[in-house]
This record gives structure tokens, sequence and C-alpha cells, in this order.
């Protein structure tokens, strides 16, 4: 009688868990989901990763070449995305104390972020499929 699960409490379970759901949805679509790269700094950093599920950090610089062959491709793959994740833009040079505590020491470097948390780390220059791929396995 203990393992048993009654199905009234259980439908009642699964009524609320659907609620839940549709509430969080909604509030997901009052967020304002921009559909081009974002620029942060140090400042505003934090507050970006709190406010969006699914944030991918460009840690660049406008004297870096790999860093200007990934940009369009962000820039394209922002729109595609608007409402899913976000793309970010991290200037190594002027927000340095960000870049520090994420150990950025090459660049580009990309640090997708879950949940204000990073779970996905690459460096380097990327093609659009690939950026795409550590995009879509978190969504």
């Amino acid at each position: 009688m203990g393992d048993e699960i009654d199905p009234e409490l259980e439908a009642l379970r699964k009524k609320r868990m659907l609620e839940l759901q549709l509430m969080l949805e909604k509030e997901l679509e009052k967020v304002d989901w921009p559909s081009a790269p974002v620029h942060v700094t140090d400042h505003d950093f934090e507050g970006v990763l709190s406010r969006y599920p699914l944030v991918l950090v460009d840690f660049w610089a406008s004297w870096c070449m790999p860093c200007r062959m990934i940009a369009p491709i962000l820039d394209q793959i922002s729109g595609e995305y608007a409402g899913k994740a976000v793309i970010t833009k991290l200037d190594v040079d002027q927000s340095r104390k960000t870049a520090e505590i994420y150990r950025v020491s090459s660049i580009p470097t990309l640090i997708l972020f879950k949940n204000a948390r990073p779970v996905e780390r690459v460096a380097g220059a990327l093609p659009r499929e690939a950026v795409k791929g550590l995009i879509e396995r978190h969504l």
C-alpha cells in the first residue's frame, strides 16, 4: 500500500505541473528577446545572464581577425534564435574583469550560459553549423 500512487493525487499533480508550465511560457513571452547581438560590459553582464535562460557570450576584441570572421555568423544566428537564446558580445579589452573571472585567455571564446551558469565553452572561430549545434544542444 505504501508504494501505490493515488490516481486522484497524480491527476492533480499533472494538472498543476501543466499550469506552472503555461505560466512560465507566458512569462518568457514577456521578455524582450533581441534579434541582434547585445553588447555587454562588466557592469551589465550578470544582469543579462539572469534575464535570459540561454545566453551565448562571445568574448572578442576589435583587433582580433578570427573574432571579425565569426561576427557575421553570430549576427545571423542571433535573428534565428530570437525568443530561444540571446547572443551577446563582450569586448575583453573593455571588460577585463569578466574575462578574467571566466578565465578567457584566447579569443574568440564562446561560452554558453544556461540559467546563468556556464554549460559549454569553445575557443576559436567556428563555422556556422558548429555555433548552431552549440546552442541546439542546450535548448
